[in-house]
C-alpha cells in the first residue's frame, strides 16, 4: 500500500541535507569528466567495493589506460594489479579486459548510450547501465541500488521487493525530472543518517512526515543517557577486525545500539593518531587506545561511560605491550581487563608464545583478583570445548583448538575463573567468530573464542551474558555481559 508523501518535497530536502557529505565516486568522476569510457569503468568498478577504494583503484587504471586504446593495451594480470583490492576485482579485471573487444564486435568501439545496449557489455547490469547513461549522457534513467530500494519503501513511495521492481515502479510514478538524481541522493542520504541498520531518524529532516515502514530507529542522545534504576550495567567485548574498516560498516551505530557502559575492542590495527575524530570522541563515551607499536597490526582499545580510577597499558612485559595486546581499567570494586591473545598460528609457530604469554597475563589477573573483582574479556583464539565450535574432529591439531590451548584454558577456569556465557546458554551452535570463507557464517560454521570471564569469587555479579551474532561488521560478533 502506497503512503501518501510529498516526494519532490522529500527529495529538496534531502538535496540540500547533502551538500554536506560526500559525493558518490560516480557523480564525483563526471564532475570531473563526462567521458563515457570512464563513467563507465568507474561504475563497474563501485559494485559492492567503497567509493574510497574505488576512487583510487580508477586513478591507478586512468593513469595507465585513459581511454578503451589504453585498456586493449593491458593484460588482465595488469589490470588486477591496477584495480585491487575493489570487491571482486579478479571478476572485475576480466570484464575489463573483454571490454574492448565487446564494443569493438558489436558498437564499432563506441559505449552505447542505451540501458538495453549496455547490459550486453561484461559486468553491466541495469543498475551499472542506468547510473552510466545518466551521468554520462545525460538521459533520463533509473539508477536503483539497495539504498534507493529500501529509502523508496520506508516512505512507502513504492512497494516493491527487488531492485528491479524498484525500479519499474519508479519509472511509472517519478517524475522524470528526479530521475538522474535520486540516486547520487539516496545513495548519500543512505550512507549518513538513513543507514540500513538503525537509521538515526532523529537527525532526519523529513522525520516528521516520514512513514518509518518497517524501521527500527537508532536510539537518541537522551535515550542513551538513561538513567539506571536497577544497578546493573552491561559491557560488550568484540573484535573488530580493524577499527577504521568496521567505522565505514556503521561502528558508531553500532556503539550506541549496544549502548553498553565500556566497548572493549580488539584487534583495532591503528594508531590513534590514524583514527577519526569520530572514533576518537563518540557522545558519552571515554576512549581509551593501546595499539601496537607495528602499524596495522593487534591492538586494543576502550570506550567506557563510566570514569576510571586507574588506566593499566600493558602488564609490564615487553613482548606483549608491544604488540598492544592487554588495557586494563580500574573502577572502583573491580578490574575490567581486555586482552588480544595471540593466535598460535600456521604450523603453530607461535603456540610456545602464546601459551607464554597466557601464564603471563594469569599471573597479571591473579595479582588484580587479591585485590577486587575482575573482568577478563576479549578474543581468547581458543574455542574451549567441542561444543565451541562446529567441527571440532578436523580441527584438532589447528590453531585455537590444539590439546595444549584447550589445557591451558582448563587450567585457568580452574585456578578461579568462571565463563561466563556458559554460566545462562549451554546450548551448541553458540559462536563468536566464522572465517569469511566458504559462505560460513551464513551457514553458521564458526568458532566460540570470544569470552567475558570471572574470577570465580565475583560470578553472583554476572547477571546475564549473551553473543550478539546478528551484529555484523567484522569476522567476529559482540559478546556481553550484565554485570552488578
Amino acid at each position: 500500500m502506497y503512503a501518501d508523501v510529498d516526494i519532490k518535497a522529500f527529495l529538496a530536502i534531502i538535496a540540500e541535507e547533502m551538500t554536506n557529505y560526500q559525493t558518490p565516486v560516480v557523480d564525483l568522476i563526471a564532475v570531473q569528466t563526462h567521458d563515457p569510457y570512464k563513467i563507465l569503468v568507474a561504475t563497474i568498478l563501485s559494485a559492492r567495493t567503497k567509493d574510497e577504494t574505488t576512487a583510487k583503484a580508477a586513478k591507478r587504471l586512468f593513469n595507465k589506460a585513459p581511454n578503451l586504446k589504453g585498456l586493449t593495451a593491458l593484460t588482465r594480470d595488469e589490470i588486477e594489479k591496477l584495480i585491487y583490492p575493489v570487491g571482486f576485482f579478479r571478476n572485475k579485471a576480466g570484464y575489463l579486459n573483454e571490454l574492448p573487444e565487446v564494443l569493438e564486435k558489436q558498437f564499432a568501439g563506441i559505449i552505447p548510450q542505451t540501458v538495453e545496449e549496455l547490459c550486453t557489455l561484461p559486468g553491466v547490469g541495469r543498475k551499472t547501465a542506468n547510473l552510466v547513461v545518466a551521468v554520462a549522457f545525460d538521459k533520463p534513467a533509473i539508477c536503483v541500488d539497495t539504498h534507493v530500494h529500501r529509502i523508496t519503501n520506508i516512505w512507502g513511495y513504492v512497494t516493491t521487493k527487488t531492485p528491479l521492481e524498484t525500479e519499474m515502479a519508479l519509472r511509472d510514478k517519478l517524475p522524470k525530472k528526479f530521475w538522474q538524481q535520486i540516486n547520487s541522493l539516496l545513495v548519500a542520504f543512505g550512507q549518513s543518517i538513513c543507514l540500513p541498520r538503525r537509521p538515526r531518524c532523529h537527525d532526519c529532516l523529513i522525520k516528521e512526515n516520514c512513514p518509518k515502514l518497517g524501521v527500527t530507529p537508532a536510539k537518541t542522545p537522551a535515550e542513551l543517557k538513561r538513567k539506571k534504576t536497577n544497578g546493573l550495567m552491561k559491557f560488550a567485548s568484540w573484535n573488530v577486525n580493524g577499527l577504521r574498516a568496521v567505522e565505514k560498516k556503521g561502528f558508531i551505530d553500532i556503539v550506541n545500539e549496544l549502548d553498553a557502559d565500556i566497548v572493549a575492542l580488539q584487534e583495532i590495527k591503528g594508531m590513534p593518531e590514524q583514527f577519526s575524530d569520530s572514533l576518537k570522541n563518540i557522545p558519552g563515551y571515554s576512549s581509551f587506545f593501546f595499539p601496537a607499536q607495528r602499524k596495522g597490526y593487534a591492538g586494543v582499545a576502550i570506550y567506557s561511560r563510566l570514569k576510571p580510577l586507574k588506566v593499566h597499558y600493558g602488564i609490564g612485559i615487553e613482548d606483549h605491550d608491544a604488540e598492544g595486546r592487554i588495557l586494563t581499567l580500574e573502577f572502583e570494586d573491580f578490574f575490567l581487563v581486555n586482552a588480544y591473545f595471540p593466535n598460535s598460528q600456521h604450523g603453530l609457530a607461535r603456540l610456545d608464545y602464546k601459551i607464554r604469554f597466557n601464564n603471563d597475563l594469569l599471573a597479571y589477573t591473579n595479582d588484580l583478583a587479591k585485590q577486587k573483582s575482575v573482568l577478563l574479556c576479549g578474543d581468547y583464539n581458543v574455542a574451549h570445548k567441542e561444543i565451541d565450535l562446529a567441527n571440532p574432529k578436523q580441527n584438532e591439531k589447528n590453531p585455537g583448538f590444539t590439546r595444549e590451548e584447550r589445557h591451558w584454558m582448563d587450567s585457568f577456569l580452574a585456578a578461579g575463573y568462571t565463563d561466563t556465557f556458559r554460566m545462562f546458554n549451554q546450548k551448541p551452535e553458540q559462536y563468536s567468530w566464522w572465517s569469511y570463507r566458504f559462505n560460513a557464517r551464513a551457514r553458521n560454521i564458526g568458532w566460540r573464542i570470544d569470552y567475558f570471564c570471572v574470577d570465580t569469587k565475583s560470578k553472583s555479579r554476572v547477571k546475564n551474558a549473551e553473543i550478539k551474532a546478528d551484529i555484523m561488521g567484522s569476522d567476529h560478533c559482540p559478546v556481553l555481559v550484565e554485570w552488578k
